[in-house]
């Protein structure tokens, strides 16, 4: 639409807009100091390059209601002019009435009020002119409830269902802020005295987080969900969190290291003692249960690196009945493979570098549970300061998208490769839950719908021949970690455990011959043929 002169008035400010290209050539008279072409009605073009005086302003149809009262009163002459403009552009009738607000604005500059179409206490003050408002307030039903999918879920939960933000963006805004402003002192004396709603310091709380924080307790049906920097921020942090000093934790022998390290060597500066017994050794946990006042049973389900799957209902109920609390590190089943909460435990925690992030490209922990015990976590974590950076919580986001694709097809994978390897007369043992040959197979397959792509095997040799397999594999890089898009293989002896003598090592279990694979995305018939080769070379 061309904007007439009257409209054009408001363009006397330092705020220009492009005006549409003129290709008939003809002469135009410039303005010598500021390089600038006038044409009729007073509205300029740049740099003396043909651009005619009909101004036009384009914006998308939905862009009234993206902004709110307060940010259209911010606006300046220019910020007006675009609310009016994309009011013209949504409704021709309204032209007469907007021209008379725009002149009123070139007056004096009064706020224009022009209706967004959102209910107002819906949206919270704060806002600004780009498109972005902030929620303050949000329902306590969940807008994702019809969906029953978890892969739909994790698509759509904390963005288009439930968003934080409101913004016409498609993929969720990466907000790279350290702190947030206060209006007035009047605003931060209401966010003091919990009458206002804000992060106020990036380490307290930012925008693209919460949605990758909404995804996953979307997933796991919590009532909240704290995200970190690494899987080990959100263990240690929830242990200090939740253990008092003197009391007392049981954990299970089979456990990632550095977890391990931190129970043993840190929490006892504390006064926190620890009971570790065998992931199946119930009448352990009972005995540990009556003799101490315990306070947390934290173990992995499945367990790193043997995949041993812990009775997640009894253990709750026998802990429960004491008064414990019950923690389950859900790395290596995810989300989508174990519903940890509704079996009975109170908080699921995991490494999100894994399969959540899915793409070796991020670290980042999550805890997820009751909104009581999740905030009593996340007040200590403000304080330790081990927060997710947003462009890495952005990672989290995408990775999760696909969660539901690349555990489906890691699952298959790891079930058929385990079968495989188990078969194979160069491999001694195979350890994973999705087989008979397990010792948990039975209880996996009643908590579990899939088993994931780890496995973990022993071949039938020493160390040097273990490596030699394992270099002359072609498609899985050696490196840490597992659950990504790339297969990951290495020997725990060497890549966890080579600090200790082979002694000590085998205190733990973790033999010279000991693989553990991570099956990443690739074709299946490629990685057998890999692996198959691989064998042939020891």
């Amino acid at each position: 639409m061309a904007v007439s002169s009257t409209f054009a008035r408001v363009f006397t400010s330092p705020f220009e807009c492009r005006s549409d290209p003129d290709f008939s050539g003809a002469p135009r008279p410039e303005n010598a100091s500021s390089g600038r072409t006038i044409g009729a009605g007073g509205a300029r073009s740049y740099g003396g390059r043909g651009m005619s005086s009909s101004l036009i302003l384009r914006f998308p149809p939905n862009f009234v209601r993206q902004l709110s009262t307060k940010a259209r009163r911010n606006c300046s002459n220019i910020g007006v002019a675009q609310v009016v403009a994309a009011s013209w552009s949504n409704n021709p009738a309204a032209a007469a009435p907007a021209a008379k607000a725009v002149d009123a604005a070139s007056a004096a500059l009064a706020p224009v009020e022009v209706a967004t179409g959102v209910e107002e206490g819906v949206l919270g003050e704060e806002s600004c002119c780009n498109g972005v408002k902030k929620i303050e307030s949000l329902s306590d039903e969940k807008s994702y409830s019809f969906l029953s999918c978890a892969g739909s879920i994790a698509i759509h939960a904390g963005e288009r269902l439930g968003r934080g933000v409101v913004s016409d963006a498609l993929t969720t805004p990466i907000f790279n802020t350290s702190a947030y402003f206060f209006e007035t002192t009047a605003e931060l004396i209401d966010f003091k005295e919990k009458r206002r709603a804000s992060f106020e310091y990036g380490r307290y709380g930012n925008y693209t987080t919460v949605v990758a924080e909404e995804k996953i307790s979307a997933l796991e049906g919590a009532e909240s969900t704290l995200i970190s920097a690494s899987g080990m921020t959100a263990s240690t942090v929830m242990l200090l969190a939740l253990v008092p000093a003197g009391g007392h934790i049981v954990t299970t022998t089979d456990c990632y290291r550095k977890t391990r390290i931190f129970i043993e060597t840190i929490l006892p500066k504390m006064g926190i003692t620890a009971t570790v017994i065998d992931p199946a050794d119930i009448e352990g946990l009972e005995s540990a249960l009556n003799k101490n006042k315990v306070t947390l049973f934290f173990t992995e389900s499945p367990t790193n690196p043997f995949l041993r799957c812990v009775d997640i209902e009894l253990v709750s109920k026998l802990c429960h009945d004491k008064g414990a609390l019950v923690c389950i590190d859900g790395t290596f089943a995810t989300p989508l493979n174990q519903k940890v909460l509704a079996l009975g435990a109170d908080i699921v925690l995991h490494s999100a570098t894994k399969y959540i992030g899915g793409h070796n490209d991020v670290i980042a922990g999550c805890i997820s549970g009751s909104e009581k015990l999740i905030s009593a976590v996340r007040n200590l974590h403000h304080i330790l300061g081990g927060l997710l950076n947003p462009n890495a919580a952005y990672l989290i986001i995408r990775g999760m998208k696909t969660l539901h694709l690349r555990v489906q097809q890691q699952n298959s994978t790891g079930l058929r490769m385990a079968k495989v390897l188990e078969a194979h007369p160069k491999v001694n043992r195979v350890y994973y839950p999705g087989l008979p040959s397990h010792p948990e197979y039975h209880l996996a397959n009643r908590q579990m719908t899939g088993f994931g792509g780890v496995v973990s095997f022993e071949v039938d040799g020493d160390l040097p021949k273990t490596a030699k397999f394992v270099d002359a594999l072609k498609i899985p890089y050696i490196a840490p970690s597992f659950g990504g898009c790339e297969s990951i293989v290495d020997q725990p002896a060497i890549m966890s455990y080579w600090d200790l003598c082979q002694s000590d090592r085998a205190k733990f279990g973790i033999l010279d011959n000991l693989v553990r694979f991570s099956f990443g995305v690739e074709d299946f018939e490629d990685l057998k043929a890999d692996v198959l080769q691989a064998l042939e070379t020891i």
